[in-house]
């Protein structure tokens, strides 16, 4: 005996929902998706810029975060004194780094400008380019001029 159903088919908004997922995930990837960068350095309180940077590929992070007495400094995420980050910076010289290499300085906004100074100086003085991080303010947003090539 074969059984019949009685009731009729009323798929209605069944087969919408995977639909509804998909956007889900995707409106997810989007939001969160900027969130989840892997960003080199070390996380500080970087002071609020007017000015947007363009994106440097193989850039070098040199981070000066809060310490005491003096502030810490981090060459990517490993702590270095300022003996060493000299040492590593002319090891990478020594061993062909790009002579348009960029160094990313992050300023946490409680260091002292003369160790921020002091920094920069020992980075340029190694022969590589410095640009120096902050956040973007509320205030409008100007873009960076293109560096000279």
């Amino acid at each position: 005996m074969k059984l019949e159903m009685t009731l009729p088919e009323r798929p209605g908004f069944l087969h919408a929902v995977p639909i509804l997922n998909i956007f889900a995930l995707l409106q997810l990837f989007f939001l969160l998706g900027p969130a989840m960068v892997l960003q080199s350095g070390v996380a500080v309180d970087l002071p609020p810029s007017k000015f947007q940077m363009e994106r440097y590929q193989n850039a070098l992070v040199v981070t000066l975060g809060p310490g005491e007495p003096t502030p810490r400094i981090h060459f990517g995420r490993d702590s270095v004194t300022p003996e060493e980050l000299s040492e590593r910076l002319e090891k990478l010289r020594a061993d062909g780094a790009a002579a348009k290499s960029i160094v990313l300085l992050q300023t946490d906004a409680g260091t002292p400008v003369g160790v921020e100074r002091e920094v920069t100086e020992l980075v340029l003085g190694h022969g590589f380019r410095v640009a120096m991080v902050g956040k973007t303010s509320p205030a409008a947003v100007v873009p960076a001029p293109k560096p000279p090539e």
